[in-house]
């Protein structure tokens, strides 16, 4: 679900860039999409521990940017491609990125309910 999320916040934000406050610029939604896709990818073609790893680390990613924003909020508009903002300016960006983060780590923790799938056991792509 968060992989979907994202992409949609990504694509949606191209189209309204001050969607619910937010400051969300091409490269930001750049940045949205990716990381969307490639939760997709690790989500359904990857093992159910990397698709954990994934999580986790796309959780410490997001939720740092989500800290460092409401700590260091100059940084985090020049991270993201904004052009300088006032403090408290970015926050409804700095929310999300924490929800998002929250989301990923708390999904890096849930067990998987069936078998455990490996690479092995994954289909095989065709060429």
């Amino acid at each position: 679900m968060r992989q979907w999320t994202k992409g949609a916040v990504g694509l949606f934000g191209f189209f309204e860039p001050r969607f619910l406050g937010m400051h969300l610029t091409p490269w930001h939604n750049i940045i949205h999409l990716a990381s969307g896709a490639a939760s997709l990818h690790v989500g359904t073609r990857g093992s159910s521990t990397s698709a954990r790893r994934f999580s986790l680390m796309s959780g410490l990613v997001y939720f740092g940017l989500g800290l460092i924003g409401f700590v260091a909020p100059a940084l985090t508009a020049q991270l993201l491609g904004h052009p300088p903002v006032a403090p408290g300016d970015l926050a409804p960006d700095n929310a999300v990125h924490l929800i998002l983060g929250g989301a990923f780590v708390a999904t890096s923790a849930a067990r998987v309910r069936g078998r455990e799938r490996t690479m092995a056991a994954a289909p095989a792509r065709r060429r």
